[in-house]
């Protein structure tokens, strides 16, 4: 289990993390699983390199799931159903191929912690790896 300490709203990049654990499972082929176990954060395997990516993406998310708008649901505040469907809108799960003993992430890529909450969190990420 990996846990993850958000400071707010924006992307963790937990490729280490996830890295880590793969190198010690000692495996050489196999299939990496993360599951984010909340509903208001979210998995992406994202570019890792340019951060104005990740600034325009969450610009996008902010369109289109404004904090503005009238939702029934704001049990915790007006970031609440927001964040919901951001969550809705990504993925929970991430399945990531293990080759050679290491992910087969293309050059580029990351794995990210999506935290759509506004105030501090501490995410947890199931991560289990099956091969040879």
């Amino acid at each position: 289990m990996l846990r993850i300490e958000t400071s707010g709203r924006g992307f963790y990049e937990i490729t280490k993390n996830i890295r880590d654990f793969a190198r010690e499972a000692g495996l050489t082929q196999g299939l990496l699983t993360a599951f984010c176990r909340h509903t208001s954060a979210s998995l992406l395997i994202q570019e890792n390199a340019d951060p104005t990516v990740l600034r325009d993406l969450e610009a996008v998310f902010a369109r289109l799931a404004p904090e503005a708008a009238e939702y029934a649901h704001d049990t915790e505040g007006p970031d609440d159903m927001p964040a919901h469907i951001r969550a809705a809108l990504t993925q929970t799960q991430l399945s990531i191929p293990l080759i050679g003993g290491a992910l087969a992430l293309g050059t580029w890529q990351g794995v990210f912690l999506f935290e759509h909450r506004r105030r501090p969190h501490r995410r947890e990420i199931a991560v289990h790896l099956i091969g040879e």
